[in-house]
């Protein structure tokens, strides 16, 4: 009984990620995360108390798959940081190519509950882009680069804003001018030209 609840619990995880990511967090009700999973909103409720304590658990169960996603990319990533960034940037582009891309869901996240602070979407996204960074951090000062945390600060700020961008005006040039600008950058760095403003 027990392993067919775990498998019940998964199947409305799955859906409403599916759900929310598509439609939206605030724009998706129970009803339809429950016909997509093919269970009673009842069974739904069973499993999660409320709407906000499923999102908080669908994107902690994504956090946890993206942050070894990202662990995956890093651990495969050689090279000099300008190559890395290119790496990078090349797994940005495949990704916003992809036919249902809608930019990161964290981020999405973040926005829909940008009034309410202490929702679980608030954080869970804050989470999950501070293990990225770290991770990238990680990476970059293994490169001895002078001052890499300010470094992947900044080119998360391109990570960001170009995918902002290349959702806004459906298309991936905005992915292209950052993966320019944050050559630049990090080349900046390793040729010491870095100073703080």
């Amino acid at each position: 009984m027990r392993r067919k609840s775990a498998r019940t619990r998964q199947q409305i995880i799955d859906a409403a990620y599916t759900l929310f990511y598509q439609s939206g967090f605030m724009r998706t009700g129970v009803d339809a995360v429950a016909d997509a999973a093919g269970i009673t909103k009842r069974t739904l409720y069973q499993h999660f108390g409320s709407k906000d304590e499923l999102i908080g658990v669908v994107l902690e169960h994504q956090r946890k798959m993206a942050l070894k996603r990202i662990r995956q990319w890093a651990d495969a990533v050689t090279g000099a940081p300008d190559q890395m960034v290119n790496t990078l940037f090349e797994k940005l582009s495949l990704w916003a190519a992809e036919p249902q891309w809608q930019g990161s869901g964290f981020t999405r996240a973040a926005v829909e509950f940008a009034d309410l602070p202490g929702h679980p979407a608030r954080k869970a996204a804050r989470l999950q882009k501070e293990e990225v960074e770290i991770v990238l951090k990680e990476k970059f000062s293994a490169q001895n680069l002078k001052n890499a945390g300010q470094l992947v600060k900044e080119l998360l700020v391109l990570i960001e804003g170009c995918q902002s961008l290349a959702l806004i005006h459906d298309t991936p040039d905005y992915i292209d001018a950052a993966r320019h600008a944050a050559l630049i950058l990090v080349r900046n760095y390793q040729s010491g030209e870095w100073q703080s403003v």
